[in-house]
């Protein structure tokens, strides 16, 4: 708070010159109203592109993504996550702050883990997955960070590039 707070006296200095540093301004005292009632940044409603601006120049810990990870049982994992009160109350915990939540089950990854590749996808189909806990986990962190894999060949190798969405 006391970073958006000096912030906040800078931009308010600077408007006395610059009128058009007043969205700014509203927006960094609605900020910290946000922050002095225990909430995260990245909760906050964001209404234009300059409030997006200002919140990602902010370097605030509690703007950046969040995902949760959430360990259940097997019996709960393959049976249905929605019946776990826990998994409920960490999902509703996840939808007020808008970050990510990710079921999955350690003891099923341990597991997966020392099998090859042949034995992982028998193993993954005979439980109804598709991906293992590790592989939707990568793929959270992608989506939620704007990220994809841009693949190249050519003769000496294939490589894979991480690139920002929509770079061209």
């Amino acid at each position: 708070i006391e970073m958006v707070g000096r912030r906040l006296d800078r931009a308010t200095k600077a408007l006395k010159g610059d009128k058009k540093l007043q969205p700014e301004v509203d927006f960094l005292k609605r900020l910290i109203d946000h922050l002095e009632q225990g909430l995260p940044a990245r909760s906050i409603e964001i209404n234009d592109e300059i409030e997006q601006d200002v919140i990602n120049t902010t370097a605030l810990l509690s703007a950046k993504p969040v995902i949760y990870a959430c360990n259940m049982s097997e019996d709960d994992f393959v049976n249905g996550i929605e019946s776990n009160k826990n998994y409920n109350a960490v999902k509703t915990i996840a939808e007020t702050e808008k970050a990510e939540i990710l079921p999955i089950c350690a003891a099923l990854e341990a597991e997966i883990s020392g099998l090859d590749d042949d034995e992982k996808a028998m193993f993954l189909e005979e439980l109804g997955l598709e991906r293992s806990g590790l592989d939707r986990m990568i793929q959270k962190c992608y989506s939620l960070l704007g990220l994809i894999s841009y693949l190249t060949a050519g003769k000496p190798e294939v490589r894979a590039w991480t690139i920002t969405k929509g770079t061209k």
